[in-house]
This record gives C-alpha cells, sequence and structure tokens, in this order.
C-alpha cells in the first residue's frame, strides 16, 4: 500500500511525538511547548516549557499562578499565556465535573 504524504513525514517536535505515541508519552514539558507553540531565537518552545515546570514545579503550580508571573518567562507574550491559561482552564472544568459526577453518585 502506498503512503500518503501526511504518513511519511516525520515530526521532530513534541506535537509529532504525541501523533506518533499518543499524549500519554509526553512529559509534561512536551505537552506545554505544544501549547506554546515556537519558541524564540536561542530557546526552544521545549527549553521554555522546561523552564516554566521548574520554576512552578507542576501544572498545579502553574495554575496557581496570575498571568503576570507567567509573563516573567522570557518568550511568553500573551498569545502563548492565552494558550496555557485557556488549557489550564479546561483542566479545572474537567476536575469540577469529575468531582460533581461522583458527588452524584
Amino acid at each position: 500500500m502506498k503512503k500518503t504524504k501526511e504518513q511519511t513525514i516525520t515530526w521532530n517536535h513534541p506535537g509529532g511525538k504525541l501523533l506518533r505515541k499518543g499524549a500519554e508519552y509526553c512529559t509534561d514539558a512536551e505537552l506545554l511547548a505544544i501549547l506554546i507553540g515556537a519558541g524564540i531565537p536561542g530557546k526552544s518552545a521545549v527549553k521554555m516549557a522546561e523552564e516554566i515546570i521548574e520554576r512552578y514545579q507542576d501544572f498545579k503550580g502553574l495554575a496557581n499562578q496570575p498571568f503576570e508571573n507567567i509573563y516573567q518567562i522570557k518568550g511568553l507574550k500573551q498569545v502563548k499565556v492565552i494558550r496555557i491559561a485557556a488549557a489550564l482552564e479546561i483542566a479545572r472544568r474537567i476536575v469540577q465535573q469529575v468531582a460533581k459526577e461522583l458527588k452524584n453518585e
């Protein structure tokens, strides 16, 4: 069977790892790098994500930060912080929905 163009592309970034192996095989920094998108000259999105994780220990620590603190990471501008904030809010809502379902059981 002939492979399509999409099947022959090799992804060498976290998004490619997610596509090849699944999200569960990505590190926290790799998942965060996917949200960040692109890095800046001299600093990849993965390096930026690693810096965030190192500074706040984990996603819970990051979720408890005001926007002003997150902007302190070099290269994180409004769009990137908005993406991160949206993902964290989605996670919060999932937790709330699960907690509500468990309470109603």
